[in-house]
């Protein structure tokens, strides 16, 4: 594709091709917003090119900042010193705050020998380390560039892969040897149980115990460069913006690395056939210490008797993942490109992306990934000075309080409880001291739980019927005094449930031995749970009464109860403030469920805007922008000065859009679609209830309209049915005929009487002020959340520059100011207003019929 080079304001934007005129202005915006260091929030209608508007003014910002970077560096090492305002210069060591000047680093009565002598040593640090960062940078360049240009990299790899399996195929048929020999061997417990048992949990501050790989494992010596995170909320989203890269003039020189889950990732079939991401997750992870601690147990006890071997991933290796790093960076791949990558390398793309992480540029991430600090930490992701892009943004909060929020059932609780007091049965008298303790401490707060919610933890909860029903909200603190766990600290039951990893123990030792333990003439204790806890599996028809052979099929299972329980303990450490507690208790024990509901997101996305250099929020439909500037970003700590808005008209002429507010249907009746007068009509299609049903349905939409005009046809047209907020709403493109009228029926508001959105308008109207002549911001909160569904959905119709369609809002509320405020510019702008429905309808025909004549 050519390269359309842009000049806008003095900045050169390299572009594909010519870009719109709204394209360079929302280049040079947000040029700007990344040299002040400000947080943007961008709205680009859908079809305007917002992508392309991203990828290039992002990235072109990061060009000129290495260049000036890299010039300052040389003048360092040429001079010494760094210039003054007023024309005189200071030492080098100065250089890294912008804020010190030689008045306030030199304590007061300080010799001046001292000071001089203190200055000359950090001014030889600082050359110092600018060589060693120049050298990296030279010899990773050298590295990659080799990479493009020779094929000896690709062919040692090969070779490395082929000595590896030969090795490992010579290691199998030794240890297939061995334990031919050994099988008559006989043994107290079964091969293996090693890996079940909790290691010694030796103190609760000690720091590192048992994290696993999952620990920030990056070289010390590889510095993180000034990139740039993008992420949005789907793998489909994330593939479609590194095409837009592979396609941009930035695509050859872009050091751009995807990161995904482990779910999309793992290339080791073992593990995938899993299925559940949780699952996936936590085999990996066993794996990996399998692998670190193998050398340190034979070194501690060589004498001890052999054994079974641990599985460890052939995937994970240091000289494999290395060689794949650097091939990750050579040329913009997306997911799949790099999966592909690395069967042929036989390195693990999860890992293998994760090492590319501090040389890259550019890195796209999912949302989980970036917002949530645990998984941004285990990925190695340092915000500090870095700038982060999130597209698709017009849910943002509510995704960051999904993301920390958490819900267990009444059934997990006691599947939970029953399982772990099976497994301190078994290995309680292997177990040190402080893991019993904890251990009695988690079977307490489970117990609490269940008593909590009207239960009792002995009994069956799917037959145990609970006296009192209905939903209770309370705080952390009272959800605390009522259960009776306020005497614990959950702060180390966290940090323990983290560094010892009981739940995967746990989970291996369900999985292992299936629902039901085998009973044992050595514990007589494990047989009075086998009816218990089958009966806490309905779906498992058949019951497993020994260890599950290797090799053998398995299908997948949830993860362990316990796994999702240490989430809703994690957020009861939340700030009393921040949350809520929702006691749901249905007919069943089973049925009913405790759930923390955040009601402060800010408190977890202030930790990205105070550490980033500057952040954008960027999306097609980002009105009522309110939300984020009130909800969001005050409540972070952010400075109303250092928000900056921008908002783009769309593409296409004015002409090819007739947004109509009708007030009255043909009978004068005035059209107010509440919930008590609400009506559906006949449906023709209609959205499905299955997603996997979502694509047949547009199937036959589609040829049903393609079907339309053709000769001695009767079919004029189709219509589709959808729901706000479900599946036909977003992501889906309507362009062209397949959706030249939008019809938005009723005002979609979201149900005002379920206790979570009451508790959060209550929450604003304490935390928000409210301005002069302005609602409640617990009212607003409401109507911000129907307008953006709405504008979600509007916005699917019109898709690029020759597109056209009508959209119709079938309600009078819709005209009220405060209402039509709230609509997108490019909308709200052209938007008429009919009190009756024959004006109504006769626009719409004179729309459609001169835009359905050939041009």
């Amino acid at each position: 594709m050519a390269n359309k080079t842009q000049e806008v304001g003095g900045i050169h934007f390299p572009f594909p091709f010519t870009p719109y005129s709204i394209q360079k202005d929302f280049m040079a915006e947000l040029y700007r917003v990344l040299e002040a260091g400000k947080i943007g929030i961008f709205e680009s209608p859908t079809g305007t090119g917002k992508s392309l508007s991203l990828i290039c003014g992002a990235l072109s910002w990061l060009r000129d900042f290495e260049q000036k970077k890299h010039q300052e560096e040389a003048r360092l090492l040429e001079t010494g010193t760094v210039p003054l305002s007023d024309g005189q210069e200071q030492p080098l060591s100065l250089s890294s705050s912008c804020t010190e000047t030689p008045d306030t680093l030199r304590p007061v009565g300080e010799p001046d020998w001292v000071t001089q002598f203190v200055q000359k040593k950090e001014e030889r640090d600082l050359v110092d380390r600018l060589k060693e960062e120049q050298v990296r940078r030279k010899k990773r360049e050298e590295r990659l560039q080799q990479i493009r240009h020779n094929a000896q990299l690709k062919y040692a790899a090969k070779r490395m892969r082929q000595e590896e399996e030969e090795m490992e195929r010579v290691l199998r048929l030794s240890r297939e040897a061995l334990a031919a020999g050994a099988g008559a061997e006989p043994r107290e417990q079964p091969a293996g149980e090693e890996d079940l048992v909790l290691a010694e949990y030796e103190s609760d501050e000690e720091k590192g115990a048992a994290s696993g790989v999952d620990e920030d494992e990056d070289d010390p010596e590889e510095e993180h460069v000034t990139k740039i995170y993008y992420c949005s909320r789907t793998h489909s989203q994330l593939a479609q913006f590194v095409h837009e890269v592979q396609r941009s003039p930035f695509g050859k020189d872009t050091r751009l690395v995807s990161l995904g889950s482990r779910q999309n990732l793992c290339i080791n079939e073992d593990v995938k056939t899993l299925g559940s991401a949780q699952l996936i997750n936590d085999r990996c992870m066993e794996m990996q210490r399998s692998k670190h601690e193998k050398s340190r147990a034979e070194e501690e006890k060589p004498k001890r008797r052999r054994q079974e071997r641990q599985a460890t991933c052939p995937f994970y290796g240091y000289e494999q993942l290395q060689l794949l790093r650097d091939q990750v960076l050579v040329g913009v791949k997306d997911i799949e490109q790099l999966v592909a990558l690395g069967k042929e390398a036989r390195a693990c793309p999860y890992y293998g992306s994760r090492s590319a992480i501090p040389a890259a540029q550019l890195v796209v991430l999912p949302y989980q990934m970036l917002l949530h600090a645990a998984t941004r930490q285990a990925a190695g992701i340092r915000l500090q000075g870095q700038v982060v892009l999130i597209d698709e943004a017009h849910n943002l909060i509510d995704t960051i309080t999904g993301i920390h929020s958490a819900e267990v059932s009444g059934s997990q609780l006691c599947q939970a409880h029953s399982q772990l007091l099976q497994y301190m049965e078994r290995y309680g008298k292997r177990l040190k001291a402080k893991n019993l303790m904890y251990i009695k401490q988690i079977l307490y707060l489970l117990e609490k739980f269940v008593t909590v919610l009207g239960g009792n933890i002995k009994q069956n909860p799917n037959t145990q019927s609970l006296s009192e029903t209905g939903t209770e909200l309370k705080t952390i603190n009272d959800f605390l005094f009522e259960s009776q766990i306020d005497n614990i600290n959950l702060f180390k039951v966290r940090r323990y449930c983290e560094r010892s990893m009981v739940s995967r123990k746990l989970f291996g030792f369900t999985e292992r031995y299936g629902t039901v333990l085998a009973p044992s003439r050595k514990q007589p204790k494990l047989a009075g749970f086998q009816h218990f806890l089958q009966s806490l599996q309905p779906t498992v028809t058949q019951t497993s009464v020994t260890p599950v052979e290797e090799g053998e099929a398995r299908v997948p299972r949830p993860a362990s109860p316990l796994m999702h329980i240490e989430s809703f303990l994690a957020a009861l450490t939340t700030a009393n403030q921040d949350g809520r507690v929702i006691l749901s208790r249905q007919g069943s024990l089973s049925q009913s469920s405790l759930k923390f509901l955040l009601l402060n997101p800010a408190v977890h996305f202030a930790q990205v805007v105070k550490e980033c250099r500057a952040v954008v929020i960027a999306g097609g439909t980002m009105q009522p922008v309110s939300d984020f500037r009130e909800q969001l970003l005050a409540c972070a700590g952010v400075e109303a000065e250092r928000v900056v808005e921008f908002s783009c008209g769309h593409v296409i002429p004015p002409d090819n859009i007739l947004p109509l507010v009708i007030c009255s249907g043909p009978s004068s009746q005035q059209l107010e679609f509440t919930y008590q007068k609400r009506e559906l009509p006949q449906m023709i299609f209609q959205e499905p209830k299955r997603a996997n049903q979502v694509e047949q349905v547009l199937m036959e939409y589609s040829r049903c309209i393609k079907c339309c005009g053709q000769a001695g046809g009767t079919v004029t047209g189709a219509l589709l049915l959808s729901v706000v907020g479900g599946k036909m709403s977003e992501g889906i493109n309507f362009s062209d005929n397949l959706g030249r009228c939008v019809v938005m029926v009723g005002m979609p508001y979201p149900n005002i009487k379920s206790p979570e959105l009451q508790e959060k308008m209550a929450y604003l109207d304490q935390t928000l002020p409210r301005g002069p002549g302005q609602p409640p911001p617990g009212k607003a909160l409401v109507e911000n959340l129907c307008m953006k569904a709405v504008n979600q959905s509007i916005g699917r119709a019109i898709r690029h520059q020759k597109d056209f369609a009508s959209i119709v809002l079938l309600d009078q509320r819709y005209a009220r100011p405060p209402i039509l405020g709230k609509l997108p510019a490019w909308i709200r702008d052209r938007v008429e207003v009919k009190a009756t429905f024959g004006p109504a309808f006769a626009a719409m025909r004179k729309f459609h019929r001169e835009k359905s004549v050939p041009s």
